[in-house]
């Protein structure tokens, strides 16, 4: 085991999260050194420096960019929120600040993924994790600290890295899950969770579910820390329907393995069956086989097969984990090596006893089942392979899901967002405060906050009043919904993308938590997505609209209607994927602002605009900025934001030796760089002819925020700052963009001097101001400010 990645203790025992209305720095310095601790604590179990440049997933990074980066984001969001004044390593910040998000699951492998890449070694990470720990503890002991912390203070920033970093320990799990058994070693304090509970799980009948109106939103005053998409508030109307009392479990799937489910197209929606063909896929993912299925690795172990697994080894004449680290009894009790069963941590606890548990074989058709596991396929864990665990929810991913229920027939499906509302029953009310979440109870009945390090049955914890098991807890469950704002959202300015991205439409939400989940992300308002085709510890279970007749059923479910243009791929085929004879789904729009712009008619306006009906507007800005360069800077970097359709650009690429030209929209970029290479262009009847000039000094970029790779700067143009969706996000990193003494230009028709001099945080001197003359049809003017960076 790596102990010498620790910088502080090992540990496996989560903290409860701080209430923010009352919380002391002695209970914020525990709950950050628990965050930091739990996170390295789980890279222990990499065998070797070598692993942590491995990729387990093609469509990732090699862990050690997780290792480092949940280090970086604190850094970075704690110099935003004025926290600290000095970075700890701007090489590092700069690195590891951005991970990859991939488009598709054939996507191309990012450079960064293996090959002749370098990174820093384990050692320099660690040093790096051990420095930052020390910055982090000293702002704890000397900042002020005011109750309660809310949104606006400095001291946001601090609890968002710390819940971010508890994200991470939970999507590192999966990689390091993912990763070739012989990489992993279990830590010694790691336990599983027991294989089966009293009787076992044979029968998943279906609860009825009243019809109710439903609430969907965090208070904005409640005392914990929330992500942004967790702010607003839904009320929707829920009409009766039926769900399944359990998570599907892997005894469930299994028969839509035996059915040939993995071969029957009809049960697969065309996304999927392009999905299925190109991984190839036989069954779920952590499920293994003799059959010499690819893993789906990247980079060096692009070609691993994980369907080859080692015999489990026998303690004491029970089947048991391969590494030798564990084995289950018939009661479902666990044991370690040195003998005698105990809880996990001494935190799990649950209500009613366990049956007598004697072993017992049940014949399936198939396969033998045996203490509620079945040796045809064997099961991956975190670290090793062990007999099917029967009772445990089945790990899929949003396509196997849907898969199932299209199997299953009669109307089944996934729950929508709002009904898995109405699955928790009567919830304590937010007036009672940070009680009233389950995260924060002494006695946490749900497989959630490590209590176990895997999935545990599905009938071991109680139902709750409804009747439903693991409505939080054990692994998340698919929704139906697309990720979005709830009404009323706005996105953080100290992060501004951590959510808006992923309001396009391909994005399926997640909910409930996992048995990894701690802090935030085992809330009762924890809202988190990933693309359909994503892997999490996540499950599903079916539900069914009551009644349901041939007439058209309207269930609550969200979906985006926004299209999305993507760089170099259009737009993207999105179908609905619910059978739209037959349901009614609420279509909204995308609440990402920022993404309405993609549509090709304001393509087509902005580009006759640029280029024909008001192109003198570029020009006289363009002259404008050359007049203050004069004075004021040197010709050397330009950063243009807002750069359209490119027109500002071109006019300013002759006065400056480099420009990087940046917009969120994509096809404004595309547009640009088509015309940076052709000199001519044509849409929609208007025509844009460059002028005969070398261009090559301009980089044309798409990006949804200012990350740290953008720097050093000795001038500045910050044109349309009304078309961002969060400005204040944008304006708070000039002070590091821009070179001391460089020169910002901000044009706008919506934001005062004052206002603008707020988001900049006074660290720049207003030189002047003009005005200029709208674009287009406009009469007003748009007000010019002139900062020097001081």
């Amino acid at each position: 085991m790596k102990t010498n990645v620790l910088t502080g203790k090992l540990t496996f025992v989560s903290q409860k999260p701080c209430d923010l209305s009352r919380c002391t720095k002695s209970e914020i310095r525990a709950y950050f050194e628990n965050s930091y601790d739990l996170n390295e604590s789980l890279f222990t179990s990499l065998k070797d420096d070598s692993v942590f440049y491995l990729c387990p997933d093609r469509l990732r990074l090699p862990l050690v960019f997780y290792f480092a980066h949940t280090a970086v984001v604190y850094v970075n969001k704690l110099k935003l929120a004025g926290l600290i004044k000095e970075r700890v390593n701007f090489d590092f910040e700069t690195l590891f600040e951005t991970g990859v998000d991939e488009m598709a699951w054939d996507d191309t492998e990012n450079y960064r993924m293996g090959g002749s890449y370098k990174w820093p070694s384990i050692a320099e990470v660690v040093d790096y994790r051990r420095r930052v720990r020390h910055i982090i503890l000293d702002v704890i002991n000397h900042t002020p600290l005011t109750l309660p912390v809310t949104m606006e203070s400095p001291w946001w920033a601090l609890f968002m890295g710390m819940e971010h970093e508890r994200i991470h320990i939970e999507t590192s799990s999966v990689l390091i899950r993912q990763m070739p058994v012989d990489k992993v070693t279990k830590p010694e304090e790691w336990q599983y969770g027991p294989i089966t509970y009293g009787e076992g799980m044979h029968k998943n009948p279906l609860v009825h579910i009243d019809t109710q109106n439903i609430t969907i939103g965090k208070p904005r005053d409640f005392g914990s820390f929330g992500w942004d998409n967790e702010y607003g508030t839904l009320t929707t109307k829920v009409s009766a329907f039926k769900v399944c009392k359990y998570m599907i479990t892997n005894r469930e799937f299994l028969a839509f393995v035996h059915a040939g489910g993995y071969k029957q197209e009809e049960y697969w929606s065309a996304e999927a069956w392009k999905w299925l063909q190109y991984r190839k896929a036989k069954h779920p993912t952590f499920w293994v086989c003799d059959q010499g299925c690819i893993s789906g690795c990247g980079g060096i172990i692009a070609g691993y097969v994980h369907c080859k697994p080692a015999q489990a080894e026998q303690h004491n004449g029970v089947s048991g984990y391969c590494n030798g680290h564990m084995a289950v009894d018939g009661n479902g009790h666990q044991g370690s090596d040195e003998g005698g069963g105990h809880n996990h941590h001494g935190n799990h606890h649950h209500q009613g006893q366990q049956q007598n548990g004697d072993n017992h074989n049940v014949s399936n058709g198939a396969h033998t089942e045996t203490n509620g596991s079945t040796a045809e396929y064997k099961y991956r864990t975190m670290f090793d392979e062990i007999d099917l665990p029967l009772d445990w929810p089945v790990d899929v991913n949003y396509h196997e899901a849907k898969a199932y229920c299209a199997w299953k027939g009669e109307g089944f499906r996934l729950p929508g967002e709002a009904e898995h509302q109405a699955m928790k029953g009567t919830l304590k009310s937010v007036t009672e405060g940070t009680e009233s979440d389950i995260i924060y109870q002494d006695k946490i009945e749900a497989n959630l906050n490590l209590q176990y390090g895997s999935s545990t049955p599905v009938n071991m914890y109680p139902s709750n009043e409804l009747g439903l098991c693991d409505v939080s807890g054990n692994v998340w469950e698919w929704m139906e919904d697309h990720f979005n704002g709830l009404p009323g959202y706005q996105s953080s300015f100290l992060y501004d993308d951590f959510s808006s991205p992923c309001f396009d439409g391909r994005h399926n939400m997640i909910l409930g938590g996992s048995w990894i989940s701690t802090g935030d992300e085992a809330s009762r308002f924890a809202r988190f997505a990933f693309r359909r085709h994503f892997f999490q510890h996540a499950g599903f279970r079916m539900v069914k609209t009551e009644p349901l007749n041939a007439e058209r059923v309207e269930v609550p479910i969200r979906l985006v209607d926004t299209e999305v243009y993507i760089l170099g791929a259009d737009v993207p085929d999105n179908p609905v994927l619910l059978d739209e004879e037959s349901f009614k789904v609420d279509k909204v729009p995308s609440t990402c602002s920022q993404l309405h712009w993609e549509d090709y008619d304001i393509l087509a306006k902005r580009f006759k605009e640029e280029y024909e009906t008001n192109a003198t507007y570029y020009t006289e800005l363009a002259g404008l900025c050359r007049d203050v360069s004069a004075l004021h800077s040197n010709n050397k970097r330009l950063l243009t934001i807002g750069c359209g359709v490119g027109k500002i650009a071109f006019e300013m690429a002759g006065d400056y030796q480099q420009m990087l030209a940046i917009d969120f929209v994509a096809r404004f970029v595309e547009t640009a760089l088509n015309l940076q290479k052709t000199g001519q262009l044509a849409i929609e009847g208007a025509t844009a002819q460059l002028k005969q000039l070398d261009y090559t000094n301009i980089i044309f970029k798409q990006l949804t925020w200012l990350p740290n790779e953008v720097d050093f700067f000795d001038f500045v143009l910050m044109n349309d700052v009304d078309r961002l969706m969060n400005p204040h996000a944008w304006f708070i990193r000039f002070g590091e963009i821009l070179q001391k003494d460089g020169i910002l230009v901000a044009v706008s028709s919506k934001f005062t001097v004052d206002k603008i001099e707020e988001m900049l945080r006074h660290c720049f001197t207003l030189l002047e101001t003009k005005s200029l003359r709208n674009r287009a049809d406009s009469k007003g003017y748009s007000l010019v400010s002139i900062w020097k960076h001081v």
